[in-house]
């Protein structure tokens, strides 16, 4: 069975991933070779969820920056 490919993950997916690939490095039951591939999979899957969590950063400020002013909405009736 092929990993999935680590740009195709979810942020989930990708955390998922890294934790069983920091648990297979500390137990150290794995050869050197596949050692390296591991890690190399695992600083992968870190860069990937740095950037989803940045993608997701910068969403949650345009929201900030549009928090008080009513972007496509009309004023609820009453006020």
């Amino acid at each position: 069975m092929t990993a999935k490919a680590v740009s195709e993950m979810s942020f989930e997916e990708a955390m998922a991933a890294l934790e069983q690939v920091v648990n297979q490095l500390e137990r150290g039951e794995v050869a050197l070779e596949e050692s390296i591939a591991l890690y190399e999979r695992g600083a992968a899957l870190k860069k990937h969820c740095a950037d989803k969590l940045k993608a997701a950063e910068a969403k949650v400020e345009v929201i900030r920056a549009q928090e008080g002013r009513a972007v496509g909405t009309t004023p609820a009736e009453g006020m």
